[in-house]
């Protein structure tokens, strides 16, 4: 039975709530931890939080069996992946030997010696647990983090938000993708799916798999330098069509395999198969698309090609930037306020920002009920004359939404008003907030798959609204010491 948790305090134990960080720090970890250290002994916002985390994770399974990782564990190591922008490797390390990061979990014993147990955590028992957190249970929780920064910022009620808005692209795991290289990509997983059949069933005549393996790489780099390098044309087709003639022999011999029915031996051996189908479709298609872009000169539709056989969703992203003028992944739209919070965010999926406005002004009507806002502005990408009145429609404030191309008399008048030049120079600060989630690990994703893709970016976003916490509570804690200095000198005095 999984539970939310429960320290069993010893004397040598520190309780959660007496874990001392230290303020002058400038690394992201101790306030991170302390606004971790918040939700823990916050009584509401600790039932909150675990209230979400056990109607997600918890919901519809028995309460019987092993105990599992606790909620809170979860919850903190997912945190600390992220606010370190690390790896699984790297956060096992941080579970079992990060003494700060220990004591927040609630399992640290101090004067600990080697004859004496301590809870310690596997690598896959982390990766299996912190995986469970999905997209949803994250913008609720995301959501609460805001609301507790506000109230320890005594916002008051009528205190109108100052929003902006905007995207960039986070990074999917490949490597930059060629036609050339996505069926190299293709024939080594089905040579690496074969040498795993090998050894659970009793295939035959692979005997060359590794030779065979090592003439097509090899065709396949002196290929890609004809190709990309090579000056005469002739030279280019004879290369293309010796790669290709190579991976249809291969593709030939591997549908002898997928047609031998005695191979059905076992649950792995059939999955096995099956892995071996799919990426052998990826390679008729690489061999049909490299056939008719190089041979035969044609201009492969945008629909039509691939951009990783790995991670199937990714996207080629262009917005003409100088230093990456190509992306590859998905655009992420995020809405921060004056108190640097991210109240709004989004993963899109084949969209651009102009097509965002009516469903950001739909969520952030709901998220932020009962809040006014000042103003919500905009850079050029967002504009379109639907989205400005959809905007007008909502009630906020001041709009800032730039038009593209030339402006008549009345917006230039409307431009020109210090308000509006005001709030589009600071809507640049949201920059400062996207490379804060850059640092959060929200560069380039490395969970596989898009719902992988979209738990990694609500962890992201959550490990940064939780520094933004964290840096609050870091800083009333301070004006409390230095207030409380005073008072004992004006006492001595």
């Amino acid at each position: 039975m999984r539970q939310r948790f429960e320290q069993q305090l010893s004397l040598r134990m520190t309780p959660i709530a007496e874990v001392k960080f230290p303020l002058k720090s400038r690394d992201e970890m101790p306030p991170i931890l302390k606004a971790l250290q918040y939700i823990f002994i916050t009584p509401q916002l600790n039932e909150q939080v675990f209230a979400i985390l056990e109607d997600s994770i918890c919901k519809g399974k028995r309460k019987t069996g092993r105990k599992g990782m606790d909620l809170w564990h979860i919850l903190v190591l997912g945190v600390v992946r992220h606010a370190q922008g690390t790896n699984w490797d790297k956060l096992q390390y941080i579970a079992n030997f990060d003494m700060l990061v220990r004591k927040v979990m609630g399992v640290h014993k101090s004067a600990f010696t080697e004859d004496e147990d301590e809870e310690e955590f596997n690598y896959q028992t982390i990766l299996d647990n912190v995986s469970l957190l999905d997209e949803d249970t994250l913008i609720e929780i995301n959501k609460l983090i805001v609301e507790a920064g506000y109230s320890l910022l005594k916002k008051k009620e009528e205190e109108a938000l100052r929003l902006k808005t905007d995207s960039y692209a986070v990074e999917t795991n490949v490597h930059f993708p060629t036609d050339l290289n996505l069926l190299w990509d293709s024939m080594r997983k089905c040579l690496d799916m074969i040498v795993k059949l090998r050894e659970e069933t009793p295939l035959k005549g692979w005997r060359k798999i590794k030779s065979l393996r090592q003439q097509l790489k090899t065709t396949f780099r002196a290929t890609s330098f004809q190709v990309f390098k090579g000056k005469k044309e002739a030279n280019k087709r004879a290369s293309v069509q010796k790669y290709l003639a190579q991976a249809g022999m291969l593709v030939a011999k591997v549908d002898e395999v997928i047609a031998d029915d005695s191979l059905a031996v076992s649950p792995l051996a059939i999955a096995l198969v099956g892995e071996l189908k799919r990426y052998r479709q990826y390679a008729v298609k690489q061999i049909d698309l490299i056939d008719r872009r190089l041979l035969k000169a044609e201009v492969i539709p945008a629909t039509e090609k691939v951009h990783s056989i790995f991670e199937e969703h990714t996207e080629w992203l262009a917005k003409g930037k100088q230093n990456k003028k190509v992306e590859l992944g998905h655009l992420l739209l995020i809405t921060t306020d004056q108190y640097q919070f991210i109240v709004d965010y989004k993963v899109m999926q084949e969209q651009r920002d102009a097509a965002q406005i009516t469903s950001l002004a739909q969520r952030l009507a709901k998220t932020l009920e009962g809040k006014q806002i000042a103003s919500i502005s905009f850079d050029k990408g967002f504009y379109s004359k639907e989205n400005l009145a959809t905007l007008q429609q909502t009630g906020v404030g001041q709009i800032i939404l730039p038009k593209k191309g030339k402006l008549n008399q009345a917006e230039k008048q409307m431009q020109s008003e210090k308000s509006y030049k005001t709030l589009r120079h600071q809507h640049s600060a949201v920059e400062s907030n996207i490379n804060m989630l850059e640092h959060h690990g929200l560069g380039r994703c490395m969970d596989k798959g898009i719902k992988g893709f979209r738990r990694y970016v609500g962890i992201s976003v959550l490990s940064y609204n939780l520094h933004i916490l964290g840096n609050i509570l870091v800083q009333t804690e301070k004006a409390a010491a230095l207030k409380a200095e005073k008072s004992k000198l004006r006492k001595a005095a």
